[in-house]
């Protein structure tokens, strides 16, 4: 077998990979040795920005096949006919975590899926919860700040989350999601994932409905206690990423099952909850869940920065088919995430591999930092010509959408009508938790809320408090106890005519 000889990166082939130029044994380096630079200089640059949010991730390829019929609801040529399959990449993460923090620590998992499409990228972007703790982009960097290091402290701050998800009530129905036993999932396949936001479909009549994007776990659910997530910490920081690896390499492929909620334009005026809403969800008794397709991932990157690192996702790369709708927060993400990619791997970022449409890509961008391919050759760069042959195809229109207001104004999303938060964590706290997760979502919100200090410590306390008995007297009590607050402390946090429900 022939041997592949040693080279620069230009191609150069050289000998002294190991020692650098010097005058004499004893001198001091010469300047010329240029593979002395090479390799310092792209040593220096080998790690571009993290992720600002979701920084710590894993992923693997796989598949998406129809098992079920959906061409009533959309035109998307994914869903064309049953047993057609597309090719993924998906990304699981941590949200608020550095690069190097541990797989297990209490936080909501990112889960995103890139499918690789004959009509382009089709990128849904969500967590694993249907909820978010957000209802206005506006909201979202002041909320990533308390997730991440104090700018005195550089330290994680229980104060500061506690503060800000206090002033923010309608956080409240995701905080009960995290500080329960889902906020720490064992791995990354025993959890479902869920598109979280409202999107639309279209189909080839050009009828318009609102879906809902659930994955459920082909795997089942499992989730670590609060202290089995804090022992696994200690023992392997990265086995989220360990477990799905070894899990493929095994052929043990994960599987989820892809379903959908859908609900008309008509009944999306009047429901009881704004569909459009990321911190409410749809009743599943309202609007059932209709089977799609299988998601199965069994091919491992080959190389971890190439294909994982190196992907970008976006909720505004949607196919023929597919669309938006008035959700608030997606409509930030909009601009957010691309915007993201640009400044982390730069304005061609859809033209590293991992990201690149495998089919026709025919447009008129141009140039920019990390240009990889023949930049449209000596074809025009401009739009309309006449010389080459690509035209805006009418087939790809979508429908007008019909506006509730043509005023444009400063709406304050907790006004009446949109102000209800706490419904739907009772719901979820009375109705969802088994007894046991009930008796953990308690202890890690008491010892989660332990950590608050400083001068605010009590006025925090109280009124987080307030919300946790607005959406059920019995949680309420049951952490004000945990935290040693007493009868008297406890009554004043009651709602109003709802201190008779109370039992010491």
């Amino acid at each position: 077998m022939s041997q592949k000889k040693l080279t620069s990166a230009s191609g150069i082939p050289y000998y002294n990979n190991e020692d650098t130029q010097s005058a004499g044994p004893r001198g001091p380096l010469l300047l010329q040795d240029f593979i002395l630079h090479e390799k310092m200089a792209h040593f220096n640059r080998e790690r571009i920005p993290e992720r600002v949010v979701h920084a710590k991730g894993s992923g693997a390829f796989g598949t998406f096949t129809v098992t079920n019929d959906i061409s009533r609801y959309t035109r998307a040529k994914l869903f064309s006919h049953v047993g057609k399959q597309t090719r993924v990449l998906v990304r699981f993460s941590t949200v608020g975590g550095e690069k190097g923090s541990a797989d297990t620590e209490r936080d909501p998992r990112g889960f995103a899926v890139k499918f690789y499409t004959e009509d382009g990228n089709w990128d849904l972007v969500g967590n694993n919860t249907p909820i978010f703790f957000l209802k206005d982009p506006k909201k979202f960097s002041d909320f990533i700040h308390t997730q991440k290091r104090d700018p005195y402290t550089n330290c994680k701050s229980p104060t500061m989350m506690w503060d800000y998800w206090s002033l923010n009530p309608e956080s409240l129905h995701q905080v009960l999601f995290l500080m329960s036993d889902r906020g720490t999932p064992v791995g990354y396949r025993y959890m479902n994932g869920y598109g979280s936001h409202t999107f639309s479909m279209i189909n080839d009549r050009h009828e318009r409905v609102w879906v809902k994007f659930h994955f459920k776990s082909a795997q089942g659910i499992r989730n670590f206690s609060n202290e089995e997530a804090a022992k696994m910490k200690a023992v392997d920081m990265d086995f989220a990423q360990r477990d799905l690896l070894e899990a493929i390499d095994r052929g043990e492929f994960p599987k989820w099952n892809l379903k959908i909620q859908v609900m008309t334009e008509e009944q999306a005026k009047t429901y009881k909850w704004n569909p459009f809403d990321l911190t409410k969800v749809w009743s599943h008794k309202d609007f059932p869940l209709i089977d799609v397709g299988v998601m199965e991932l069994n091919e491992n990157p080959k190389n971890y920065f190439v294909s994982i690192e190196q992907s970008a996702f976006a909720p505004a790369h949607v196919v023929d088919g597919i669309g938006y709708s008035p959700d608030k927060m997606l409509q930030g993400r909009l601009l957010s995430y691309p915007d993201a990619h640009r400044y982390r791997l730069g304005a061609n970022y859809e033209q590293i591999p991992v990201n690149r449409c495998p089919f026709a890509v025919n447009n008129y961008e141009r140039d920019g930092q990390m240009r990889v391919d023949e930049n449209g050759g000596s074809a025009p760069n401009y739009f309309p010509n006449s010389f080459d042959d690509i035209n805006a195809d009418p087939s790809y229109k979508q429908p007008a959408w019909e506006l509730d207001s043509v005023v444009a104004d400063w709406y304050d999303r907790n006004a009446e009508g949109e102000n209800d938060h706490y419904t739907q964590p009772g719901i979820f706290y009375r109705e969802v938790l088994p007894a046991q997760d009930k008796a953990n979502l308690v202890n890690t919100i008491v010892g989660a809320m332990s950590g608050i200090s400083g001068p605010k410590k009590a006025e925090i306390i109280n009124r987080q408090l307030c919300h946790f008995f607005r959406a059920d007297i019995g949680l309420g009590m049951a952490i004000a106890q945990g935290l040693g607050l007493d009868m008297a402390s406890l009554q004043q946090h009651m709602p109003a005519g709802k201190h008779e429900q109370v039992t010491i």
